[in-house]
């Protein structure tokens, strides 16, 4: 196996990990790391979305990056910040390798996650991941109905405390923009 190959193989069983890990993070034993291979899927090919730096963004804008993409939202008090600090360790584990692995956060909640709020909110896993926010409602349940995820506001006991229902789920792309995982 050369290099390349090795990078990716271990990027992708690295990247199972941090999906295995959302199921497994309670529990004592070892984590089973398993995903769907998707590839060649006809569905999540693309995405037209803006960055949290008010730039428009399309998958080719990462080509020759291992693409994880993950739909969340800043509030989110469990799911999204593990996941989020997961991809972190990743990137780490991957050493040198790293900086071949994009990490993309989705918002799913475009009322509260501002530009300012998912910058501030990517500080504080790493600086090289990137936000990415739909510019209404219609662009968002059209993203998501590509990417099969669920998403559904939950009210709280005030207008603004509510929570987002989510898929969890991540999706991997290649370093050529193939969806894989």
């Amino acid at each position: 196996m050369n290099k390349r190959n090795a990078l990716k193989f271990v990027a992708a069983s690295a990247l199972l990990a941090v999906s295995a890990g959302l199921l497994t993070a309670c529990s004592e034993s070892k984590p089973q790391f398993t995903a769907i291979d998707i590839t060649g899927a006809d569905y999540a090919r693309d995405f037209q979305l803006t960055d949290h730096n008010g730039q428009a963004r399309t998958l080719k804008d990462f080509q020759g990056k291992i693409v994880v993409m993950f739909f969340g939202y800043t509030q989110c008090p469990d799911v999204c910040p593990t996941s989020m600090t997961e991809l972190v360790e990743v990137k780490k584990l991957l050493g040198a390798d790293g900086d071949k692995l994009q990490g993309l956060f989705v918002s799913v909640d475009p009322a509260r996650d501002t530009p300012e709020m998912l910058k501030a909110y990517m500080a504080n896993f790493d600086p090289s991941f990137i936000a990415l926010y739909a510019d209404t409602p219609e662009k968002l349940a059209a993203v998501a109905k590509d990417y099969k995820v669920y998403y559904k506001k939950v009210e709280g006991k005030t207008p603004t405390s509510y929570t987002m229902d989510h898929s969890a789920g991540s999706y991997i792309y290649d370093t050529q923009g193939r969806l894989r995982l």
